[in-house]
Formats: C-alpha cells, structure tokens, sequence
C-alpha cells in the first residue's frame, strides 16, 4: 500500500470522468473472487449498481458510510462498463452513474482503502 491521502481535503487521486464504487472490502474480495459484484442492499432495491463520480465520492461516504471503516473505493473507466451504464438525476438533480448490469470486477482501473478519521476521509491505494 502507498501512503495515506485525505480525500476530505484532497481528491486529487480522483480521476474525473471515472466512476466509483465504495463497498466494503470483504465485499469486495468476495467479488473479485467470482468475477462479479452482484450488488447489495441499495444496489439490489433499486435495480441498478450506484455509482459516483469523482465530484460526489466523499458526498457518498458521508451520507451513506458514516462512521465505517474497512471500506473500497473502486475506479472505473465508463468505457469498460458498457451500455447497462446510464446517468440519471439523483440527490438534488445531480447525475449519478447508475450500472443496470452485474459489475464486473475484471475492469476495475484502481482500488484504495478507505478508513475514517477525525480529519476526513484516509485513502490508501492497494
């Protein structure tokens, strides 16, 4: 792992135009082990994989990951995901990456750890 980046303060390791999953990281060893992220919780009620783009990353953590830790943070390349990709209007009309497909995992540009701390959001690229 390399060093520690604060993504509260510092998203500069966030690729724009890239999209981003955040899911836990035993889940998502178990989905790299089938090959595929099937979805969970959220994920399974709406239908579709969430995604973020690299502006609402650290709006995702914060609403939706408060307080946990042994997180992934999962960048892909829209032009891996395929046409099951769309982007609709979410939280405040923003658009959000919405994946109508099983995320393969095969794609996946890079993965970080993410851990909580008082001053935001730790980041540590595997």
């Amino acid at each position: 792992m390399g060093g520690k980046i604060n993504l509260s303060s510092d998203q500069s390791l966030l690729i724009r135009g890239w999209v981003y999953k955040i899911l836990s990281a035993p889940v998502w060893e178990a989905a790299c082990a089938a090959g595929v992220y099937l979805g969970q919780g959220i994920d399974q009620r709406d239908g579709y994989v969430h995604l973020s783009g690299a502006d609402q990353v650290v709006g995702t953590l914060e609403r939706h990951f408060a307080g946990e830790g042994n997180l992934a943070l999962i960048g892909f390349d829209p032009a891996d995901l395929g046409p099951e990709l769309r982007y609709e209007p979410s939280r405040g009309g923003a658009l959000f990456a919405h994946l109508y497909a099983p995320l393969p995992t095969g794609p996946a540009r890079a993965v970080w750890r993410l851990e909580p701390s008082p001053q935001g959001w730790l980041a540590m690229l595997e």
